[in-house]
C-alpha cells in the first residue's frame, strides 16, 4: 500500500517517519556503519576513493559521516547543519574535492544516503512526501521562497508523486493533538538549531476524528545555534584575535569582526575554509600585533575542529540547563580553552536573542487577538526549549499545568505523516512560490 512519508530534515538532526497502524506513527530506521539510529545527525562526509575512479567520493551521512571525519583527519570533508544554506542567497555553492556542490545536491546526496540507510525500512511505494519548514528561516537575510525552491528541485530529483510543505510547529501540534482529552486552543513552540516558531492551532473533535483550524504562525531565526555562537564568541574568539589589532601604514587597525562571526556559527566553518575572506585572514598574520592569535584561529580552521567546538559548547549549555555554573573545556586551546561560566553570564549573553524569541510570541497572539488564558495547552519541544531562560518566557505567562514538553526529536516528522494521510492536506500545506 502507497504511504506518506514525513521528512522533518532539522537543521541539527532529520527523522523521517510514516503511518504504522491505525493513527500510529512510527520512525524510519537506519542502519548506517555508525550503527542503527532513528534520528540522523544533518552531516555530510567526502572522501577520494580511487579505487571507485579519479572523480569519485565516498560519501556518508549522518553519524556515519561524523566518524569518518575523526577517522580520516585531513582527507575528509565534512559538512553540517546544511539546512541553514537553503534560503541564503549568498550561498552559491562549495568545492568539495574539486566539485561543485550548490545546496539542492547536498540535500539530494544526504537523503539518497538515507534511503540506502534505510533499506527496507524505507516505504515503498511512497504516494506523497510532507516535508516540513520553518515559519521564518535562520540567516541573515534569508530568503524563504528560494530556500523552497532549493527544497523542491532537491525533492524532485528523488522523483516522489506528490510533493507537500508545512510549517514545522504546525506539525507538531498534530503530534500532540493525538494526546487531547478535549477540544483545545494550543500553542505550539517548536525550537530547532536555527529558528524559533510558533503556531497557533485550535482542535476540535467530531465523530472520533480530529478537526483543526490555524489560527497563526510567526517565528524568527533566533534558536540553539545562536545561543551556541553567543558562547563561542565570549569564551572562544578573544583567544583567536577577537578584538586584537593590525598594523597598516603606520596605522594600528581592528581585526575586522566578521572573521569572527563565520568562526561562531560553527556549521559554517568548512565553507569559510574555502572563502576569499579566509584567504584574507591568513595574509594579515604578518601585520598582527598579536600573531600568534591569529595562527592559532587559522589552525582551528585548516584542522576542521568545528565539531569539536560544537561539541564542548553543546556540553556547557546542556550542563547549565540543570547547573548554575559549568565547565567549558576545549582541547585545541590550551589552557585558554578551560573556563568556567555561569548561567547569570550566558543568559546575559543571549538576552538579545531571547527577546527576539517573546517578540516573535507576541507576534502570534497579538495578530490572532488570543490572551494568554485563552490558550488551553503549551507544547514545548525542540532542545532549546530545556534552557531555563527560554522556558521563564512561558511559565511567566501561562499556568504550569498548561505548558507540556516531550517529542523533542520526532514530533515534527510523526505529526508530517500524519498530515500526509489526510484528505484535506491542501489546508495545512504551504505553497511553493515560482
Amino acid at each position: 500500500m502507497a504511504t506518506a512519508l514525513g521528512l522533518d530534515f532539522g537543521t541539527t538532526n532529520t527523522v523521517l517517519a510514516r503511518l504504522a497502524r491505525g493513527t500510529d506513527t512510527t520512525s524510519v530506521s537506519f542502519q548506517s556503519p555508525a550503527g542503527q539510529s532513528d534520528a540522523m545527525r544533518t552531516a555530510l562526509s567526502f572522501i577520494k576513493d580511487s579505487q571507485l575512479g579519479a572523480s569519485a567520493l565516498q560519501v556518508e551521512a549522518g553519524q556515519a559521516a561524523i566518524r569518518a571525519f575523526i577517522d580520516n583527519p585531513g582527507e575528509c570533508r565534512f559538512l553540517q547543519s546544511i539546512k541553514t544554506f537553503a534560503a541564503s542567497p549568498l550561498f552559491q555553492g562549495t568545492l568539495i574535492h574539486g566539485r561543485r556542490f550548490q545546496f539542492e545536491d547536498l540535500m539530494e546526496v544526504f537523503l539518497k544516503r538515507l534511503e540506502i540507510y534505510a533499506g527496507d525500512d524505507w516505504p515503498s511505494p511512497v504516494s506523497r512526501v510532507v516535508t516540513g519548514r520553518p515559519v521564518q528561516f535562520a540567516g541573515a537575510r534569508p530568503d524563504p521562497d528560494l530556500a523552497m525552491q532549493r527544497y523542491n528541485e532537491a525533492l524532485t530529483r528523488l522523483g516522489f508523486p506528490e510533493l507537500h510543505y508545512v510549517y514545522e510547529p504546525v506539525a507538531a501540534a498534530f503530534y500532540f493533538a493525538q494526546n487531547l482529552k478535549h477540544d483545545a486552543t494550543v500553542l505550539v513552540a517548536d525550537f530547532g538549531g536555527g529558528t524559533s516558531d510558533f503556531s497557533l492551532i485550535r482542535f476540535e473533535s467530531r465523530a472520533g476524528r480530529i478537526s483543526a483550524l490555524p489560527v497563526g504562525h510567526s517565528g524568527v531565526g533566533v534558536a540553539g545555534d545562536q545561543f551556541d555562537a553567543r558562547i563561542i564568541d565570549h569564551l572562544v574568539a578573544p583567544e583567536i584575535g577577537k578584538g586584537s589589532q593590525f598594523r597598516s601604514f603606520g596605522k594600528k587597525l581592528d581585526v575586522p569582526g566578521n572573521y569572527y562571526t563565520n568562526f561562531a556559527r560553527w556549521n559554517q566553518m568548512s565553507i569559510f575554509k574555502t572563502t576569499r575572506e579566509f584567504a584574507d585572514l591568513k595574509g594579515l598574520v604578518r601585520q598582527a600585533v598579536e600573531p600568534d592569535k591569529l595562527e592559532l584561529f587559522i589552525d582551528l580552521v585548516e584542522q576542521d575542529e568545528g565539531y569539536r567546538l560544537n561539541q564542548a559548547v553543546s556540553a556547557t549549555k546542556v550542563a547549565l540547563s540543570s547547573q548554575d555554573a559549568a565547565d567549558f573545556r576545549f582541547e585545541p586551546l590550551g589552557g585558554a580553552g578551560e573556563k568556567q561560566v555561569l548561567r547569570r553570564d550566558f543568559e546575559t549573553w543571549i538576552a538579545a536573542d531571547l527577546d527576539r524569541i517573546e517578540a516573535a510570541l507576541d507576534e502570534v497572539l497579538d495578530k490572532t487577538r488570543t490572551a494568554a488564558d485563552a490558550v488551553d495547552k503549551v507544547f514545548l519541544t525542540g532542545g532549546t526549549s530545556f534552557v531555563p531562560a527560554v522556558r521563564r518566557i512561558f511559565s511567566e505567562r501561562f499556568a504550569t499545568d498548561r505548558i507540556e514538553t516531550g517529542g523533542e526529536l520526532i514530533s515534527i516528522a510523526h505529526g508530517l505523516a500524519l498530515i500526509g494521510e489526510r484528505s484535506d492536506i491542501e489546508q495545512w500545506t504551504v505553497p511553493v512560490s515560482g
